[in-house]
Order: structure tokens, then C-alpha cells, then sequence
């Protein structure tokens, strides 16, 4: 009689446990993403690792939806490098070139000029109200890598919003009814 009350019992009791089981996986993965982020972070000395090209400004060196790959190291700032920078007032980061650098040996600081290869002027326009020069202090990262035209996946889901909340429920429908 015991026998076939446990069984009743453990029966009863499995949908709810396979429930938790599914939410405490999708934390799981949401956690992982999130110190493989941290790790990047720290790994390639930038706040965001990665960054995805918004517009054609760079073109044609780097397209649209191309995904960057950043790593700031303490060496100095050079002529030609791609850079991503961030200026105060602006939400969104800027991948262009640096076209100039004037370097201070009194303070060892430098002014950086940048443009995007598929622009006629420099990105002083573009820079806050009185700004001329980056420091380096704006400058989030260097380009060391990219991977063409997945960055479209982001791009996509910032211009319709919507279709980022159908993704990320889909998702999570799928870990959360997902049998094993």
C-alpha cells in the first residue's frame, strides 16, 4: 500500500520538478552568457568586446551588420588604425579610422582625429558641442577582427523591437517546454 502511494505521490510531484528543472536551466544559460561577457571584458581589456557596424560609414572595409571584434591594449594610438569610440552625449558607439594623432611629451596624452573611410570630412561634426580631438578616454577599442554581415541579426531587432520580444519568448518557451 506504501508502495503505490509513492508512486502516486512521485508522479504527482514530476511535472512541477521537470518545471524547475527548465527554469533553472534557462538561468543557467543566461548566466553563462553572462560571464563569458564579463570574461571578454577582461580578456581583451575593452567594455564591450564586440560591436556591430550600423552604418555604411566604413564601407567599403567593413559593411553594414559586420560584427567587430575589439581589444584595447596601454600601446599607444596610431595613424590608421579602426577604432571605436564613444562621445559624451551619445548613446551609440562609432567604428572609424584615426587619421591624425598629436601626441603631448609633456603629459604623454594625445588628440586623436578620426573619419570613416566612405565620408568626406573628418568626424569633428560629429564629436560634442566645442569638441575637436578624442582622448583616449573616449576610445572603447581597436578592431582586430570581424566576422561579415551577422551583426544583421541586431540590427534587425533594433529597428523592429518587436521582433526581439518574439525571439526572446521563443526561446524561452522552447528551454521552458523542452522535454530533457
Amino acid at each position: 500500500m506504501g508502495f503505490i502511494g509513492e508512486t502516486v505521490d512521485s508522479i504527482k510531484s514530476t511535472p512541477i520538478r521537470q518545471t524547475l528543472s527548465q527554469f533553472v536551466t534557462l538561468g543557467m544559460i543566461v548566466s553563462s552568457a553572462l560571464i563569458i561577457w564579463k570574461a571578454l571584458m577582461c580578456i581583451t581589456g575593452t567594455e564591450s568586446p564586440v560591436v556591430v557596424v550600423l552604418s555604411g560609414s566604413m564601407e567599403p572595409g567593413f559593411q553594414r551588420g559586420d560584427i567587430l571584434f575589439l581589444h584595447m591594449s596601454k600601446d599607444p594610438i596610431r595613424t590608421g588604425e579602426i577604432v571605436v569610440f564613444n562621445i559624451n552625449g551619445r548613446d551609440i558607439p562609432i567604428v572609424h579610422r584615426v587619421i591624425e594623432v598629436h601626441e603631448r611629451r609633456d603629459t604623454g596624452e594625445a588628440d586623436i582625429l578620426t573619419k570613416g573611410d566612405n565620408n568626406d570630412m573628418d568626424d569633428r561634426a560629429l564629436y560634442a558641442y566645442g569638441q575637436h580631438w578624442l582622448q583616449r578616454k573616449h576610445i572603447m577599442g581597436r578592431a582586430v577582427g570581424f566576422l561579415p554581415y551577422v551583426g544583421w541579426v541586431t540590427i534587425i531587432m533594433t529597428e523592429k523591437p518587436i521582433l526581439k520580444y518574439i525571439l526572446i519568448g521563443a526561446l524561452g518557451l522552447l528551454v521552458i517546454t523542452s522535454k530533457d
